[in-house]
């Protein structure tokens, strides 16, 4: 599949990529190009690769899988570097809030270490919930929060760490359908108006038609056990602990 496009030195730009598992093509080689504010989605039946092509972009597909081909971030060739410097923001199914941390920790985490100044860091933490209408709630559990506000807090945890691409893996479909659209909005707007390429995977008509971008289509589930792409980094995540609790000024 070529979907590439004349594409300034900004976006996300993936050149030849193809995903096998167990001898199975899963993405054949696709040539891909998403302009800046751009949402692209991705759209097939379950485990015809659709979280494996996201979990290569971010660098932490399984080894059960072989992948080939180029990714570039803004100019960049990115396909060789580690998860840390990519600067891939991604959003999952779960939010995946630390449950040992408040909502404002949470925040604080995602924020680059290149900004170390402590007043700083928590004025961005204190804006950012402001943003997602969560002004104040920096010392709640994130267990209290409902599921429309830690979807909410999730997004402006991925924004945090200022990515240059941003990546979606079905993050509404766990939401009451009722919230649906409502963090549609928010998300979409967000990327917009931070001009971020982004690439969002689901199976509702509803996700790619609020999204308003291209749609491609890939193709068919492999055979055998199902293989969890994103296992190793959901595994890192949930080990994560703070040496110690941060210190407010």
């Amino acid at each position: 599949m070529d979907h590439l496009r004349t594409v300034p030195p900004r976006g996300l730009l993936l050149t030849r990529v193809r995903i096998v598992l167990n001898g199975i093509e899963l993405i054949p080689e696709t040539s891909l190009a998403v302009r800046p504010g751009e949402v692209v989605t991705i759209m097939g039946p379950s485990g015809s690769g659709k979280s494996s092509l996201l979990a290569y972009l971010c660098g932490t597909l399984d080894r059960a899988f072989q992948a080939t081909g180029e990714i570039w971030v803004n100019g960049i060739d990115v396909t060789r570097l580690p998860i840390e410097e990519r600067q891939i923001g991604i959003l999952f199914q779960d939010d995946l809030l630390f449950p040992h941390m408040t909502v404002g920790e949470n925040l604080l985490f995602a924020i680059p270490r290149a900004v170390r100044s402590r007043r700083e860091r928590r004025e961005l933490m204190r804006q950012a919930l402001a943003e997602a209408d969560l002004a104040g709630y920096e010392e709640r559990d994130p267990a209290t929060l409902s599921g429309g506000q830690r979807a909410r807090v999730a997004l402006m945890r991925t924004l945090l760490a200022r990515p240059r691409a941003v990546l979606l893996d079905e993050p509404f479909s766990k939401l009451d359908e009722d919230l649906q659209t409502t963090i549609r909005q928010f998300v979409f707007g967000h990327v917009h108006a931070q001009e971020l390429p982004t690439l969002l995977v689901t199976h509702a008509a509803e996700d790619a038609q609020a999204a308003g971008g291209p749609v491609l289509r890939v193709g068919r589930p492999a055979a055998g056990p199902p293989v969890e792409p994103f296992a190793a980094a959901r595994s890192a995540l949930s080990r994560i602990r703070p040496a110690a609790k941060p210190r407010h000024p």
